[in-house]
């Protein structure tokens, strides 16, 4: 299986990826305002699967930047997927995590299971989107745009066992100028086994991520026991009482992300 190694150390924060992103993907571009950071806006959007994050810092007296490329970490075991109540979202045979655009009914649960919350919601069109991995390319041999468009090779993609080797290598040489700097997911079937992972010049809540990635219970729950029995035995009540539960836990988890 091919996968992606984006090795933060040599970001540049040129965002060609973000560019070539949106080419192939026919993205429009998106009025954006300046808020003192270089960043081109603070988030991912439903129109912007990837983006380059500026953090800033001191270092000796001057100002350095430090980078990360933003966008969907394509999970073997993917909560997404699991979460998913109308089976929208799967696997292509390349390991890429989409969505069946006419299945999709925009319902943001795939958004509240994910641990990294990648996917985006358009209001508009009821829609999920999130980053494809360029499956219409792997499927015909190419590389992801982004991964072709790195002119300082910090992302790479190919055999999976291949990259994690050659990461964890580079990580022994990154290590002696930033001691924190670490494989992220570090556990290579983290997750059911990344489709892309970083080496991380800082520890993981620098860059607003998880410490531990690992899978909600709740859509663990819905995807691998309600809805199954609820297919074999749909009027029980035990079956009516544990979908309540799990219904409750995803409406508190909406309100709490709006009430943020």
């Amino acid at each position: 299986m091919n996968g992606m190694f984006i090795d933060t150390s040599l970001c540049v924060g040129c965002r060609g990826c973000m560019t070539a992103c949106k080419s192939w993907n026919e993205l429009p571009g998106e009025k954006t305002t300046f808020t003192g950071s270089l960043q081109s806006m603070p988030d991912t959007t439903p129109k912007t699967y990837t983006l380059i994050k500026f953090y800033e810092r001191e270092e000796n007296g001057r100002i350095r930047f430090d980078f990360f490329k933003q966008q969907c970490f394509h999970c073997g075991d993917a909560a997404c997927e699991k979460a998913c109540p109308e089976d929208a979202i799967y696997h292509t045979k390349e390991g890429a995590v989409v969505r069946d655009y006419d299945r999709c009914i925009g319902c943001d649960y795939c958004q509240r299971a994910c641990p990294f919350n990648i996917p985006r919601i358009d209001t508009q069109n009821k829609k999920m989107h999130k980053c494809t991995l360029c499956f219409d390319r792997l499927e015909n041999g190419e590389i992801p745009a982004c991964a072709l468009t790195c002119s300082p090779g910090a992302i790479k993609y190919g055999n999976r066992d291949e990259l994690w080797e050659a990461a964890q290598k580079r990580l022994a040489e990154v290590k002696k100028e930033y001691p924190k700097a670490n494989l992220y997911p570090s556990d290579k079937n983290a997750l059911g086994g990344t489709g892309v992972f970083y080496l991380l010049i800082n520890e993981p809540e620098f860059y607003g991520l998880p410490a531990e990635a690992k899978l909600k219970t709740t859509f663990s729950l819905w995807h691998d026991v309600v809805r199954p029995l609820g297919k074999i035995v749909p009027g029980i009540a035990l079956g009516a009482t544990v979908i309540a539960a799990v219904a409750n836990s995803v409406k508190k988890q909406r309100e709490e992300g709006h009430g943020e």
